[in-house]
């Protein structure tokens, strides 16, 4: 009996296929997982296969066992896979949107071509994961007729790596070494053991065998270093060819060193299949060198990256350096300096063996700002000469059907959108045989459907109206280029801007510009003039006065150096202030034991101080006792670097007023999309000269914690009144006769 098919496509061949009803996404029957690994959005492995909406009613209710019956025979033989797999992606795209051109509401394009139909598996460029938001929710795909298609996104995540303590551990203490035999318990390939001993400060050669029966052992590796330094860095592993191994043998050299106890081990299986991973061209945009610390900013060329590991290159012929990985982060509608990861490197030698160095930080971490920090913590040894950073990263990949070849687009750019939720989400197939196809795509590119983007829509240039008359001082910023600024404040505003920064006002004409402040852990360094001041009638007694340029300069730290190359000082820095009396006191800012030996390279003194000063004038000093007097000298003070971000145009003229003691902190709406911001890449704006808005009154001379003035005057304001008064009560002397 032929069937009337009134809801349904007629294929070729008579089969029919039922039309479905469009269904809202919070109605269809299998939305987009929102987890690590969903398919839409994450990896595509271990998924339950279903097909999108198959015919009737959703999932087929009444009939869903017998199709999972169904499913299981088919899929039971592995030959009908990829046939299956290309059947249903088809059937999916079959029922793609239809668009007239592009969608206006995406700011950027990117047209590549596909040189044959099937299933295509492309990388997602940088420059595509930087114009998309941080989880691809915007990324949009189009063919060149205008339909919206399907497609999945992959993100390749390292297999976790098992490592569980040995089956048994013996240890045998010989004159000339120790000798630790492990029985694994494991079947798997091993590629590393890592031991556990309470030692604190050694440095020996190991050994490593293997074997399967206790009698014939293989030589893996020979002269691997363990250690571990008095400053925490240490190294206590082994690593050798993966291999399947039921008995290991380390043996440690104790030739040179005493021999150390050990308490345990652990054993590592090997990765059979890494995931992939690719460089990451970077530049250094700064260095900074701070007390016992270098700080290294890179510039990854793109936000929204996950990063693996990170790795430098130097010359330095041995050291050992803990490493730390951070990145700006918006807290409290401030940026600062989030740590995301903690590393190590090192180049040691142990006598009569090669050299062995670790040069990479791991991380595996999704970087979301363009910048990444690295802290190499020097303590007392002298900054290493970094020639080189190189960067590794995980790819994102596109996966889809190509119905045919030709021109394909791909849209990113909505800051509104919301993730998408194909029905082809469901498919649970594990695509990791298909190849990735080298397709170019050209970099993001405006959108010919739309308007212009702005550089950082949705952040407002200019706020309220603000009367300035309050506020003392004021300095022009010059701006170099349209988009986000950055600007460094520098002494004459941090000197006398409130130390909290307020009353720091941003305007550009008679309107506030909004700002976001950042916080760095940059250390920039001021000389001050510097005398010995030593008191004749204290003669064991050393003091310098300390000029600073100005009064309430935020700084932190106090370094000098000396010549001396023995001696054990206590030194204390302080100010004099005057409380409201008028009296003066001495305010303590910090103090620091020094011990300086023959044989301790550096010469240098470090001093955080407690506080901040409130004078220009500061005192150092230290009690000799019966010694001679230490010769100091370099005096240097620290203080970190803040940082403005704020959105401008080249030809705008805008003001930084400041000098405000009574004004309270600004709120700006520009904190909703402070991320946005810290993602743009900044052009360095700079601070011209300062300009006096009105005169000092006689108040603001006062120091913070001078006072007197005020009470010393209403105190004779009072005598004086109290004394006519007087006058006028006694009794006048009669006149002379």
């Amino acid at each position: 009996m032929k069937r009337n098919n009134k809801s349904g496509v007629k294929r070729p061949g008579g089969a029919v296929f039922p039309l479905t009803p469009a269904l809202s996404p919070g109605e269809r029957e299998n939305p987009r997982r929102m987890v690590g690994e969903a398919c839409v959005i994450g990896s595509l492995e271990r998924h339950t296969l279903l097909f999108p909406l198959p015919e009737g009613e959703g999932q087929g209710e009444g009939k869903r066992d017998a199709r999972r019956s169904d499913f299981n025979r088919i899929f039971g033989n592995h030959h009908y896979l990829r046939s299956i797999c290309f059947y249903t992606l088809a059937l999916a795209f079959s029922f793609s949107v239809r668009a007239a051109g592009l969608p206006a509401d995406w700011q950027h394009e990117q047209p590549f071509n596909v040189p044959a139909p099937g299933l295509v598996k492309l990388s997602l460029p940088v420059e595509t994961l930087d114009a998309a938001r941080p989880a691809l929710e915007d990324l949009r795909l189009y063919d060149d007729a205008g339909n919206e298609l399907p497609y999945l996104i992959e993100r390749p995540v390292p297999v976790v790596k098992v490592v569980q303590n040995v089956k048994s551990f013996h240890v045998s203490l010989n004159p000339n070494n120790t000798v630790i035999v492990l029985e694994t318990g494991l079947t798997q390939p091993l590629d590393r053991v890592t031991l556990e001993t309470p030692a604190g400060n050694f440095l020996k050669p190991v050994r490593v065998e293997g074997s399967t029966d206790l009698r014939r052992w293989q030589t893996l590796e020979q002269g691997q270093p363990i250690f571990r330094q008095p400053d925490g860095v240490s190294r206590l592993h082994v690593s050798f060819p993966a291999g399947a191994w039921p008995w290991l043998r380390l043996t440690v050299d104790d030739q040179r060193t005493p021999a150390i106890p050990f308490t345990g081990a652990r054993i590592h299986v090997a990765v059979t299949e890494p995931a992939p991973s690719e460089q990451l061209p970077v530049t250094i945009t700064e260095r900074d060198e701070n007390p016992g610390e270098t700080r290294v900013a890179l510039n990854l060329g793109a936000a929204n990256l996950n990063i693996v590991a990170v790795q430098i290159e130097t010359a330095e012929p041995l050291f050992t350096r803990q490493v730390t990985l951070a990145v700006p982060q918006i807290s409290e509608d401030t940026v600062r300096e989030q740590t995301i990861g903690q590393g190590m490197l090192y180049r040691i030698a142990v006598e009569g063996q090669p050299v062995t160095e670790n040069l990479l930080v791991p991380l595996d971490s999704l970087v979301r700002s363009r910048e990444l920090l690295l802290f190499i913590h020097n303590q007392d040894s002298p900054p290493l000469p970094i020639t080189a950073v190189r960067v590794e990263r995980r790819p994102v990949y596109l996966v889809f059907l190509a119905r045919q070849a030709g021109a394909y687009h791909l849209l990113t750019g909505n800051s509104r959108c919301a993730a998408p939720n194909y029905d082809l989400a469901a498919l649970g197939m594990n695509l990791k045989s298909v190849a990735v196809m080298p397709l170019k795509l050209a970099p993001p590119a405006n959108n010919p459907d739309y308007r212009p983007p702005e550089v950082l829509p949705g952040i407002e240039e200019t706020g309220a109206a603000l009367d300035v008359t309050a506020w003392k001082y004021r300095k022009p910023v010059k701006i170099s280029r349209d988009g986000a600024q950055q600007l460094e404040l520098d002494l004459d505003v941090l000197g006398h801007a409130q130390p909290d920064l307020r009353d720091l006002r941003l305007l550009h004409g008679s309107n506030q510009v909004p700002f976001i402040v950042e916080r760095t852990s940059i250390s920039r360094l001021l000389a001050p003039a510097v005398t010995a001041t030593n008191d004749t009638k204290e003669p064991k007694l050393s003091r310098w006065l300390i000029k600073l340029p100005q009064s309430n300069l935020p700084v932190t730290r106090l370094s000098c150096a000396t010549r001396t190359a023995l001696f054990q000082r206590d030194l204390t820095l302080y100010e004099m202030l005057t409380d409201e009396q008028g009296e003066k006191y001495r305010h303590n800012l910090g103090g620091a034991s020094w011990i300086q030996k023959p044989d301790r390279k550096s010469r240098e003194f470090f001093l955080t101080l407690d506080g901040p000063p409130q004078s220009d004038t500061l005192f150092l000093e230290t009690h000799n006792g019966d010694n001679p007097p230490i010769e100091l000298e370099n005096f240097q003070l620290g203080y970190l670097a803040t940082r403005l971000l704020f959105k401008a145009k080249s030809d705008d003229e805008p003001f930084l007023y400041y000098g405000n003691p009574r004004v309270d902190s600004p709120r700006y709406d520009l904190s909703l999309v402070a991320g946005q911001l810290l993602a743009a890449d900044k052009a360095p704006a700079s601070l011209a000269t300062e300009q006096q808005l009105r005169k000092s009154s006689w108040r603001e001379h006062e120091i913070p914690g001078t006072g007197g003035v005020v009470f010393w005057g209403i105190l004779a304001l009072v005598v004086v009144v109290l004394l006519i008064i007087i006058s006028r009560l006694l009794p006048k002397s009669p006149p002379s006769a």
